[in-house]
């Protein structure tokens, strides 16, 4: 029998290790927020936090400072006005040269570089749930008193509306109108990404503070008792400030926010942007993004187990 040198066979184990150490997956460091499965973004319009912080129209909304964490500056990016610039922002990390609040016909975005786009090649869901949109078509113009699509951004990308189709099977699948939300949240069937446009009379825009209060204390609880908010955060806040840039309000309510809590770091739509961009794990970070801080300073991770529980069904 023919013997092997020892010195080879030290060099064939050494080998060994290192072809099984490439082979092997590597396990990724993970993200503080991948204890978040479900994020829930609620827009609100055109008031600066001045207005709405201590307002005695606005009970509902205060109560929910002691409940989590909020956000003392956080500013609409530098100048950008009015509504659609800031939406677009907030989904591509940058106004993409917007100004306006033209119509998506006329604005229609070619760019698959959003954050919904780079969702769905990432197989996690999304939809957009629009107050007082019909649901059967894809709404690329205004519908009724109420829908505008300056304040729904996902209808000005060409990707999603298979170039201003208001056919768009796609765009109608994940456009969906409000009303579905609550059923959506006792079946556990939102989507992993839920972005939340009330109407004009419902977000402060063309109601008062006092109505936008009054739809935010009838709309809140049900996504706070929903099971998709025990691995989840709803993120509220508001769209530009009124007569300047801010601050604006942003406030947290999740299982992992800070409770009581607020600080001043200067925060700004990239911050939203790049706070998703890690909950959900995809690349490339888009525009401001990749320059803005996210808002971990809002959450408290420590013991968290990652992923959702046992009893939680994630529908992609």
């Amino acid at each position: 029998m023919h013997r092997v040198p020892l010195r080879h066979t030290a060099s064939i184990f050494l080998i060994c290790l290192v072809l099984l150490a490439v082979a092997r997956p590597r396990a990724q460091s993970a993200s503080p927020f991948s204890a978040i499965q479900t994020a829930f973004v609620m827009v609100l319009e055109n008031h600066n936090w001045s207005e709405l912080k201590g307002n005695a129209q606005a009970p509902y909304l205060n109560s929910l400072l002691s409940r989590g964490a909020h956000a003392e500056q956080y500013f609409n990016p530098p100048g950008l006005h009015p509504s659609l610039p800031n939406y677009i922002w907030l989904e591509a990390g940058s106004n993409l040269g917007i100004t306006d609040d033209d119509t998506p016909v006329a604005l229609q975005q070619n760019t698959t570089q959003h954050l919904v786009t780079l969702l769905n090649t990432a197989g996690i869901s999304w939809k957009a749930y629009e107050e007082d949109i019909l649901g059967t078509d894809c709404p690329i113009t205004d519908e009724g008193n109420n829908y505008t699509t300056h304040h729904d951004p996902f209808v000005y990308f060409n990707d999603v509306t298979s170039n201003m189709k208001a056919n768009s099977a796609y765009c109608i699948s994940h456009v969906r109108p409000y009303t579905e939300l609550a059923g959506n949240l006792q079946n556990n069937t939102q989507a992993r990404y839920n972005f939340i446009t009330p109407n004009l009379q419902d977000d402060m825009h063309d109601g008062t503070i006092a109505q936008g209060d009054t739809w935010l204390s009838r709309e809140v609880p049900k996504i706070l008792a929903s099971t998709a908010y025990q691995h989840g955060a709803l993120f509220i806040m508001w769209d530009e400030g009124e007569g300047s840039d801010g601050p604006i309000g942003f406030i947290v309510l999740s299982p992992f926010a800070k409770v009581n809590y607020s600080n001043t770091i200067h925060y700004s739509h990239g911050s939203m942007l790049r706070t998703l961009e890690e909950i959900f794990g995809v690349t490339p970070m888009l525009g401001d993004a990749g320059s803005s801080v996210d808002v971990i300073d809002l959450f408290s991770f420590q013991g968290t187990p990652p992923g959702p529980p046992t009893n939680v069904r994630i529908v992609q």
